[in-house]
This record gives structure tokens, C-alpha cells and sequence, in this order.
């Protein structure tokens, strides 16, 4: 069975992972998964992810998600912008601080898969792949 937006999957697999305060979150792979995830480890809203195989040419990935001390998840809020039916894209002079700045957007630029900070201090636009607090 073919999924029509696999990164809303993997967005929707951690949110739900997050609200049953699991410790982690198994998702399919894709390179530009783990590049997101990639992203998602160095703004500290993941502790960690892993590429395992699970039989030969299947691959999973396996996401170590991040909590507070007092138990409340790092993630409070992802949400996708670009879907299949309604791309988003901006340049590096027309992004919006989310959260006040203390949020992300997650960008793909033809660069690879930055933070919107990073594609500022790169001076590069892309399509705006999701939003994250």
C-alpha cells in the first residue's frame, strides 16, 4: 500500500508517539526523512534516531524522542505547510519568526533540508516543509 504523503506520516507518528509518551517511534525510510530528522536532532527536539534494517532492502527508522524533566514532550506543536495538493514555497527575505523565534520551519532548498535559520546565514529559499515548537 502506497501512502500519498509520507512525510505527514512521519510528522502524525510522532505527534501520536509523543502524546502516549512513548520513548520512541518506529517510521519508515526515506533519505529526505532523515534529513528532517537530521534537522530535528540539531534544534534539540529529538534526542536521537537510528536506520535499521528490518529485511533485505526494507529499511525502518528509529526515533528517540525528547522530554522535559517534568515529562512534557520538546515537541509541543509540528505541523506540515507543503502537501502534495498545495506546495509552500519563500525566499530568504520573506520568512516570518514563528513562535516569536523560538520555533522552526524545516525548509527543502536546493541546497538540501535546512532549518530557516540556517537558510537565512545560507541566503537560500526553498519549499517550506513543516513548522516546529
Amino acid at each position: 500500500m502506497s501512502m500519498s504523503d509520507p512525510i505527514s506520516d512521519m510528522i502524525v507518528r510522532i505527534k501520536n508517539a509523543q502524546n502516549a509518551l512513548l520513548v520512541s517511534v518506529e517510521v519508515p525510510h526515506s533519505a529526505q526523512k532523515v534529513n528532517i530528522l537530521n534537522v530535528l536532532k540539531e534544534e534539540g527536539y529529538i534526542k536521537d534516531y537510528l536506520v535499521k534494517d528490518v529485511r533485505s532492502g526494507i529499511k525502518s527508522i528509529d526515533v528517540e524522542l525528547k522530554y522535559s524533566k517534568s515529562g512534557k514532550p520538546a515537541i509541543q506543536f509540528i505541523k506540515r505547510v507543503s502537501m502534495p495538493g498545495r506546495r509552500f514555497y519563500t525566499s530568504c527575505e520573506s520568512f516570518k519568526t514563528f513562535f516569536n523565534g523560538m520555533g522552526i520551519y524545516i525548509l527543502s532548498t536546493s541546497k538540501g533540508i535546512f532549518s530557516d535559520r540556517d537558510a537565512r546565514r545560507e541566503k537560500i529559499g526553498g519549499e517550506v516543509i513543516c513548522k516546529v515548537f
